[in-house]
């Protein structure tokens, strides 16, 4: 019997958590769902990634009003995907800013994208008619930026390519805390559909380089204390990692790419099969390494059709 697709089934609501990080920082976080980050200035508020609807994201506002009532003024997107983004018209932000890298990324695949997210996993997509288009930024960057609330500096890093072609990441050097976007998860398994899976654990090596204190993920939860920040990063690294290199021994042995998965996943179920949407993640991930080591740098386009048609590949 084939699975249904995707996260189709994946209907239980999850429990959200609003952490608490110090100096004006909070992580909200729902059991392995996307997470999104808030940094309070002293002249207003950032959010880091903003869910996918704007319904969804009104659930963030009411979490910020209860610990302050200043205005929300700026949004940072850590990559284009629309689980991440389509949220961010409920916010009224004076500016959107993602790097240059994810704005070309939204010109090219953004209505393909939000067509095969809203498809593959509806629960994250609550009142998907409450989004008005894709989100477009009002400012872009190239490498860094800076960004001041009042006395708090929050440096707009993006670090190299890894989860996509324009990881952006939040680095407030004050208070050693870092929100990574999905370049790092935690229990959770890193998405990899439109990944530079040779470049990304380099990417990774740039985040332990500032020594994050505290580290919100993608997805899992808040993370406090240098060494369980460094596990993450790791974790992460880890499975990329055997990833492309379980991917790559098959290749390199002539086996079609329907054995490659059912060996990918057997391979790496042993140790990251208990992470959030293993099942989900595991035929886009192979997918996407199966493409780079045949030589495909530049990941391809995921739209709606070309998701049902790999999933039947993959799960018959």
């Amino acid at each position: 019997m084939a699975k249904a697709f995707a996260s189709q089934n994946d209907l239980a609501e999850k429990t959200v958590t609003f952490s608490d990080l110090g100096s004006g920082c909070y992580a909200y976080t729902a059991e392995g769902d996307p997470n999104t980050g808030i940094v309070v200035g002293d002249d207003g508020v950032l959010v880091v990634d903003t869910q996918a609807t704007p319904v969804m994201a009104s659930a963030v506002i009411e979490r910020v009003r209860g610990v302050t009532d200043k205005p929300i003024k700026h949004i940072v997107l850590s990559h284009y995907h629309a689980v991440r983004v389509l949220g961010a018209s409920a916010y009224h932000a004076n500016n959107v800013i993602c790097s240059r890298a994810t704005r070309d990324l939204i010109c090219e695949r953004g209505e393909q994208d939000y067509a095969s997210e809203a498809g593959r996993f509806p629960r994250l997509f609550r009142a998907v008619e409450s989004i008005p288009g894709l989100t477009w930024p009002t400012l872009t960057f190239e490498g860094r930026s800076q960004l001041w609330l009042g006395s708090q500096e929050a440096q707009i890093l993006q670090p190299g390519r890894g989860h996509t072609k324009g990881d952006t990441i939040v680095w407030l050097p004050r208070s050693e805390i870092l929100f990574a976007g999905d370049l790092v998860e935690f229990g959770a398994t890193p998405y990899c559909g439109d990944a530079y899976l040779s470049d990304w654990p380099v990417t990774l090596e740039c985040l332990a380089a500032l020594r994050p204190r505290v580290l919100v993920p993608g997805r899992g939860n808040a993370l406090i204390g240098y060494d369980t920040c460094r596990l993450a990063i790791e974790q992460t690294k880890s499975f990329v990692i055997a990833l492309r290199e379980s991917v790559l021994k098959g290749f390199e042995r002539g086996f079609a790419l329907n054995r490659i998965y059912k060996d990918s996943c057997d391979r790496l179920r042993a140790e990251y099969g208990s992470f959030a949407i293993f099942d989900h993640c595991m035929p886009f991930n192979v997918s996407r390494a199966y493409d780079e080591v045949c030589g495909i740098e530049t990941p391809r386009i995921w739209t709606a059709e070309r998701d049902r048609a790999m999933w039947a590949a993959l799960e018959m």
